[in-house]
């Protein structure tokens, strides 16, 4: 579903619920909040994550007495709606928890072919969302109630692109995406054009996509296999990738594959095992050998969930932070709820020198912030390593 398709459905689905008047978001002495997630379908792995790592953000903020702002201490609240790992579905959760539980912000969705539609949702209605790890342009395009807290698509795309020709000396490349989807379309043009910027023009030798429902990926691959690029960059979601990996190797591709973000989840590594060790792909985050900041968050994950936290379970955490530090810094919270979300968008938008656990980051007004990337090497132990960090 494209985005105007997406919001044309949310009119319509506007009008068979519930008139609820914008009054206050105060229950008691609470603030509420709302996470638009995939917790089902395909995408729940990312979902999850990103729930747990913002939970053990609301259990800190409510352990020590709640979220102060102004005078006053407030419990957070958390709403969830589930998007099923569906763009249609994200629109229909972004409408709920706007206009049915009247919260004062959403965190998600995450992939950027749900984001997109349901950040148009969030600016019809006035209403900040952060997306934790969209990395799309187009979904904070023209959008002042739309934030994200991950980095872009053209700086992910240059950030392989560099590492490939730099550290892997590679010459040519060879890329496969599926067309239909936002996330691996947008990032598949940044890395070839990142990378034929370096190398000259047609040194991505081979361009190759195919359609979201493809299983078998022989012609594709045989034309990747038989051409002479060095890497192949695949730009896929983390539940994609083994079927592809392991079509390529049969198919006879040696060389190395390298990925983006959405390759991190914690569903990888048991789906792909040894297929995956040894690749790379750029993050937002790294667990193993993280320091400072980071590394408290790291133990703490550790010690509640018994497993490492992937770049969504951090950025889950940082999303969240993003919007309670926004609305912490308010000062008061107003009767009526347009008016504070308002108010906290401003905030969101003012933000300088936060220090989240993915790294440290300035807002800007279009929504986007600044930071830096992590190039990850799953090594030999199945680990999402950190091996390189890239600024901007």
């Amino acid at each position: 579903m494209n985005p105007k398709s997406a919001f044309h459905l949310a009119l319509m689905l506007f009008l068979l619920l519930p008139f609820t008047h914008p009054g206050s978001a105060l229950a008691g002495e609470k603030i509420t909040v709302g996470l638009n997630l995939s917790l089902t379908g395909n995408r729940q792995a990312t979902g999850i994550s990103t729930k747990e790592g913002a939970e053990l953000l609301r259990e800190q903020i409510n352990s020590s007495g709640g979220l102060r702002i102004g005078n006053n201490r407030y419990e957070v609240e958390f709403v969830y709606a589930d998007d099923e790992s569906s763009p249609q579905k994200a629109v229909t959760a972004s409408l709920e928890l706007i206009t049915k539980h009247n919260v004062l912000g959403v965190v998600g969705p995450n992939a950027s072919s749900s984001a997109i539609p349901a950040g148009g949702i969030a600016e019809a209605f006035k209403t900040p969302m952060i997306s934790p790890t969209s990395t799309n342009p187009k979904t904070t395009e023209n959008r002042p109630f739309v934030f994200r807290a991950c980095f872009l698509d053209p700086f992910q795309g240059e950030v392989m692109a560099s590492f490939a020709v730099n550290d892997l000396k590679a010459k040519k490349a060879a890329v496969l995406y599926d067309i239909a989807s936002p996330y691996p379309k947008g990032l598949a043009e940044f890395f070839k054009a990142a990378f034929e910027a370096k190398m000259g023009p047609n040194s991505v030798v081979v361009f190759e996509n195919f359609l979201t429902k493809e299983k078998d990926f022989a012609a594709h691959l045989d034309k990747i296999v038989a051409s002479d690029a060095d890497v192949l960059f695949l730009p896929q979601y983390s539940h994609e990738i083994p079927s592809i990996i392991g079509q390529a190797r049969a198919r006879g591709w040696k060389k190395m594959i390298l990925g983006g973000d959405a390759w991190e989840s914690s569903d990888l590594m048991p789906n792909c095992g040894d297929l995956c060790k040894g690749l790379y792909y750029s993050s937002h985050f790294g667990a193993v050998g993280a320091k400072g900041k980071t590394k408290i968050f790291v133990d703490q994950y550790q010690a509640k969930y018994n497993q490492l936290p992937t770049g969504y379970a951090a950025l889950g955490y940082d999303a969240m932070d993003l919007l309670l530090t926004a609305i912490s810094s308010l000062g008061s919270l107003q009767p009526n709820l347009v008016e504070n979300r308002a108010a906290i968008k401003d905030k969101l938008a003012a933000i300088k020198g936060f220090e989240g656990v993915s790294g440290t980051l300035d807002m800007n007004v279009a929504g986007n912030p600044v930071k830096s990337a992590v190039v990850i090497l799953i090594n030999d132990k199945g680990e999402f390593e950190s091996y390189k960090i890239v600024n901007p």
